[in-house]
């Protein structure tokens, strides 16, 4: 819930001076329900696995899934624009067999959709220049390092740079900021002297 949502709702639950109080009452017929309940499962599987089972998956630098897509560092600024094209691998059908969108079907998604967000990949050591760009709702993707452990001393969430989301995009290099702009996605890559002049402009205006 948003914050400026939560408020008025947090003043009129204040401004209550009694309790409502509601009665209940059963309306038609009721029948036990038979499946279990669902976190009562996931407990009882937890509380039967090994206290020390994290050991048998070794350091979290070591797991294939925590492992991020390498970029080339980025020498000059460029801007380029992507069309995310897809295309279908399978036939998409009604319930009644009529074909909707053929296997082979292309299409480009963002016709349909818009980003809330904006997405900022860097290296590691580019992540206070991303910390300082990045609006709140964007996306910080690393292309190193541990990006959970990096995010709890940031503050922030951040995530790693998938080889997927690497090959979408035709990512090369780092930073790079991606951002929708109508039905196409923009790629700003910014060189060394950006970050640098960025900084400085920074350095000045906290002054």
């Amino acid at each position: 819930m948003h914050k400026r949502c939560a408020i008025p709702i947090m003043l009129c639950i204040a401004s209550i001076s009694e309790p409502a109080r509601a009665g209940t009452a059963t309306i038609g017929r009721t029948w036990p329900i038979e499946e279990a309940d669902a976190l009562s499962e996931i407990e009882a599987r937890a509380s039967r696995q090994p206290v020390d089972m994290a050991r048998n998956f070794g350091p979290r630098s070591g797991w294939s899934a925590m492992r991020a897509a390498t970029l080339g560092l980025a020498s000059k600024a460029r801007t380029r624009s992507v069309v995310p094209f897809y295309t279908l691998e399978f036939d998409i059908k009604l319930p009644d067999g009529t074909m909707l969108y053929p296997k082979g079907f292309t299409f480009n998604p963002l016709t349909y959709v818009a980003l809330p967000q904006r997405l900022v990949i860097v290296h590691p050591r580019d992540l206070g220049w991303a910390l300082r760009t990045a609006r709140p709702a964007d996306f910080i993707l690393l292309t190193a390092g541990d990006a959970l452990a990096l995010g709890e001393q940031v503050g922030r969430p951040l995530f790693i740079l998938e080889e997927r989301v690497k090959d979408r995009l035709g990512l090369t290099v780092a930073p790079v900021i991606v951002s929708q702009a109508g039905q196409r996605l923009v790629l700003q890559e910014y060189g060394p002297r950006d970050l640098i002049s960025k900084a400085a402009h920074r350095v000045e205006i906290v002054r």
